[in-house]
């Protein structure tokens, strides 16, 4: 369940469907890019009766309506992500770099949101662009690491080694 339909509410769209969320939008306005195949829009204002059957809901409506989503999620056990709203959450989305099949989240604990999105744009811009071909070195290696009974103590050296490798060209 997304709460809003502005930029905001969006914005977290895109995130939520590639987990494979089923998504309801609920929001008096709602803004074009909002209604997409998969999603279920209802332009309205939000109702309790939103949340039954829910488990997880992101808020990102005015605080006076996060408000009213975290009391009908509390009485229902769902957890809230408020977004930009920690007072009114019971759970918060850190920043996520996803890359080649690598994930690296980052959490303030809904303290500095802006801070988290900044720390994940950093780690996006430090992550080499050719990451895939760090994990298909590191796997092939690995393979052969659990073949040669290497200890786990040993592989991270020597992960390192064969990264240095891919670039002695």
């Amino acid at each position: 369940m997304l709460v809003g339909g502005g930029k905001v509410a969006e914005g977290k769209l895109g995130a939520l469907l590639e987990a494979g969320a089923m998504v309801t939008v609920v929001a008096p306005e709602i803004r074009t890019g909002i209604a997409r195949p998969g999603v279920t829009v209802l332009k309205r204002a939000f109702e309790d009766t939103d949340l039954d059957g829910a488990w997880w809901v992101v808020a990102a409506a005015p605080p006076e309506v996060n408000r009213q989503v975290l009391a009908a999620a509390e009485a229902r056990r769902v957890f809230v992500n408020a977004v930009d709203d920690p007072a009114h959450a019971t759970a918060f989305a850190g920043g996520v770099v996803r890359r080649s099949g690598v994930t690296i989240a980052i959490s303030t604990g809904g303290r500095a949101p802006a801070l988290a999105g900044l720390l994940r744009e950093a780690i996006e811009a430090w992550l080499p662009g050719d990451l895939e071909a760090w994990l298909a070195a590191a796997d092939a290696a690995r393979r052969q690491w659990k073949d040669e009974a290497v200890s786990m103590e040993q592989r991270r050296p020597r992960l390192l080694e064969t990264l240095n490798k891919l670039y002695e060209r």
